[in-house]
């Protein structure tokens, strides 16, 4: 069945124990056809020029589509028909980093747990939705429709698979968003924007990454991956159903080996540093481990959960009360999660007070004292 991707959320390293694999967070009783994917984060960035694919846009641009999105800030992009993709999102001005995109309220969500079959709990809620979102998301596209049952005559069964296809986690629960839904995928360095839940205000978030062209397709991931394409291939093509051609996966049998070798290889750092959490190495070999990391990204292109990364790192530094790493690690948490969440967000919040004053760092000298190191690039 296809998942349901999860935004990315705050990942903290607790003194006594830590692990880099988000939590598995499956949709109980009658929900299991939901279940979460356990994902390393779904941050979007672009280094450069790579990864991008370029549209021609008239100089008026175009109508966008008319989607249901309930809460869009400025108009930055049109629905548009791809070739080979389908439908996806094309930038219509420039775009800049850090800049919203979106902001979209769910058109409907779905509890964790119901009495209510799959099928009719989705035809229901949708029959409760405004008819403009109603159209918006009985265009958006499925996959691994059941074998045998004719599309036209059980709009029930397309809705539900449409669902599947598309919803995304929104809390504790997983939502619909249909404009968010036409962002397409990309790998690694090969997408641009970021979405998110953000809990205070009850809506999806959608970031630019990196500086995006008038022209150039919006980008997001549906999956971790620091993966090899092999990999990364099989997973998209089982749970959404194509062929993933974006900039990375497009690359030469050469190129691809390597950026397939920095990927695994940034896996495994992961894994490593937060072993720190369980006290299985030390607060200098974590922050080691969290630089090696950060340098090997900028050498594939990828920015994805570097606020996150930062911010774990300064979790380390207070843990063994260094306040000068952990001021350093926190300023660079506050760019990164700027970029990905928003400079209001809470998270922008938290890190700007640990900046401030490290000592008001929940986890300050949790650990012995000890001398970590801040980060070697401040990028």
């Amino acid at each position: 069945m296809p998942s349901v991707r999860p935004p990315k959320r705050q990942r903290q390293l607790p003194s006594d124990a830590a692990s880099k694999g988000t939590r598995s967070a499956p949709f109980g009783h009658r929900l299991l056809w939901l279940a979460v994917p356990a994902v390393a984060g779904l941050a979007v960035y672009l280094v450069g020029g790579r990864g991008v694919h370029t549209f021609n846009i008239n100089d008026s641009g175009s109508a966008p589509e008319i989607t249901y999105l309930p809460s869009v800030k400025r108009a930055s992009y049109v629905v548009a028909d791809l070739p080979g993709k389908g439908k996806g999102l094309v930038a219509i001005r420039d775009i800049k980093q850090g800049e919203l995109v979106i902001q979209e309220s769910p058109l409907f969500t779905v509890p964790t747990s119901t009495s209510e079959s799959p099928t009719a709990l989705i035809a229901r809620l949708l029959r409760n939705a405004p008819a403009e979102g109603r159209d918006a998301f009985l265009n958006l596209s499925y996959v691994n429709f059941p074998e045998g049952v004719d599309p036209k005559t059980s709009p029930d069964q397309v809705a539900l698979a449409i669902f599947q296809t598309n919803a995304v986690a929104a809390g504790e629960q997983a939502g619909i968003f249909p404009g968010m839904a036409r962002l397409n995928h990309g790998c690694s360095s090969a997408f641009n924007v970021v979405y998110t839940w953000r809990e205070r205000e009850q809506q999806l978030f959608v970031y630019a990454l990196r500086d995006v062209q008038r022209g150039q397709e919006l980008l997001t991931t549906y999956t971790d991956t620091k993966r090899t394409r092999q990999e990364r291939r099989g997973f998209l093509s089982q749970q959404y159903g194509f062929k993933c051609t974006c900039a990375v996966c497009s690359l030469d049998d050469a190129a691809s080996q390597a950026s397939d070798e920095r990927l695994t290889t940034i896996a495994r750092y992961y894994v490593h540093f937060a072993s720190w959490g369980s006290g299985t190495i030390s607060g200098v070999e974590a922050i080691s481990t969290i630089n090696k990391i950060w340098s090997l990204e900028e050498e594939e292109g990828y920015w994805s959960e570097r606020g996150r990364l930062a911010a774990d790192a300064a979790w380390i530094a207070a843990s063994h009360s260094d306040a000068s790493a952990a001021r350093l690690w926190a300023q660079l948490a506050i760019r990164w999660y700027t970029y990905e969440v928003g400079a209001d967000s809470d998270l922008v919040s938290e890190v700007r007070r640990i900046a401030a004053d490290p000592e008001e760092h929940p986890a300050w000298s949790s650990r012995e004292p000890l001398v970590v190191g801040g980060p070697l690039a401040l990028r």
